[in-house]
């Protein structure tokens, strides 16, 4: 019989002290490095595409730079994600999604992280290409190709379906719940 593991809602309302004792336990040097990360994914066998995707969620939890993700920047991530304001989400993606740090997200950018999103959740359902087309189409009301962090929140905000598309593949939750509770066993047949 397999252990129940809580909710992350369940977590995030625990105390700071057992969120404290528990990444400590999980990172003893109060640390954690993106070969961590890599490794808390199971990132063996990935595409480049997906390896870069982790290498940017890293960079922008991140938040002082500085190589390593520390407690602080561990809870606020988590609670970006999990219960953070949908303008607050909509800066992030932004932020991920803009690898060059131009301030301004272009079609290569946006293609390469849902491609890689599609290989760490493995669900193809729609082309990476198709997705792109669809946001820039109904986003990119100057038609230059690239969006700006105030078109592309704008643009979510008038489109409800590219909001839902959005939340849907950027929904981190099984990040975060391999985070915390560990890498799910696999069945070996």
């Amino acid at each position: 019989m397999g252990a129940a593991y809580p909710t992350l809602d369940d977590i995030l309302e625990e105390d700071m002290h057992h969120w404290y004792t528990k990444f400590m336990k999980e990172s003893p040097s109060g640390l954690i490095t993106l070969f961590e990360l890599r490794t808390m994914l199971d990132m063996n066998g990935m595409t480049e595409e997906a390896s870069s995707y982790v290498e940017q969620v890293f960079l922008t939890f991140d938040m002082d730079g500085d190589g390593y993700i520390d407690f602080v920047e561990y809870i606020a991530a988590i609670s970006l994600l999990l219960k953070g304001e949908i303008n607050q989400k909509l800066k992030w993606y932004f932020k991920l999604f803009d690898q060059d740090g131009n301030g301004k997200i272009d079609k290569e950018e946006l293609e390469t992280i849902f491609k890689a999103i599609q290989d760490i959740t493995r669900s193809y359902d729609v082309p990476p290409e198709e997705i792109v087309t669809l946001i820039y189409e109904k986003i990119d009301v100057n038609g230059e190709g690239e969006l700006t962090l105030e078109e592309f929140i704008s643009g979510a905000h008038e489109h409800p379906d590219i909001m839902d598309m959005l939340g849907k593949m950027m929904d981190l939750t099984n990040v975060l719940e391999i985070i915390l509770n560990g890498q799910p066993k696999r069945d070996i047949n």
